[in-house]
């Protein structure tokens, strides 16, 4: 999981460095007549990603006590916070895409949806592998002495979260 999350941050570095160097390049960023990113509803979906973060601590904590429903219950909120994450990215893009910001629309477009998009890809995956643990909870394949599963799936849960403010401060501005 370590080289996993090693390889996924040089992924992203890459993909931001290439966001940096093309703000950096262009004298107005965003490009006139380009609309504004959403920054209040976006702040607000940010502190659900945080909160789900929270939650998969909560989570594994759970089951580091023995508490199996417990483990349950916060696996359970945590995809929900996820799913619900996803839910407003994709209104939001619907939104700016409706008001004419696209991949087609220059480098601007391009950036953004390149980094906001991959990034989602990502919590998608996280929600299923978080579905999928919550389904191996319900057959009790963890418990206090076997939470490797849970372990592993909250690393890569903390690393979407971790990752999504970086994108925040850094696309939002």
């Amino acid at each position: 999981m370590v080289i996993f999350l090693a390889a996924e941050v040089m992924f992203f570095s890459g993909l931001i460095g290439a966001y940096i160097v093309y703000r950096l390049a262009s004298p107005f960023w965003p490009p006139l007549g380009m609309p504004r990113l959403p920054l209040g509803v976006t702040s607000i979906n940010t502190g659900v990603l945080l909160t789900s973060g929270y939650t998969m601590y909560r989570a594994m904590r759970a089951l580091r006590n023995g508490s199996i429903p417990g483990l349950k219950r916060m696996l359970w909120i945590t995809a929900a916070l996820g799913t619900v994450f996803l839910l407003v990215q994709g209104s939001e893009w619907a939104r700016l895409i409706g008001f004419g910001l696209t991949l087609q629309q220059g480098t601007f477009g391009a950036t953004f949806f390149t980094l906001i998009g991959f990034h989602g890809l990502h919590v998608l995956g996280a929600v299923i592998w978080l579905l999928v643990v919550l389904l191996l909870a319900k057959k009790n394949r963890f418990s206090a002495d076997r939470r490797t599963g849970v372990e592993l799936c909250g690393m890569y849960w903390f690393f979407v979260c971790a990752l999504w403010v970086a994108l925040f401060v850094l696309v939002y501005p």
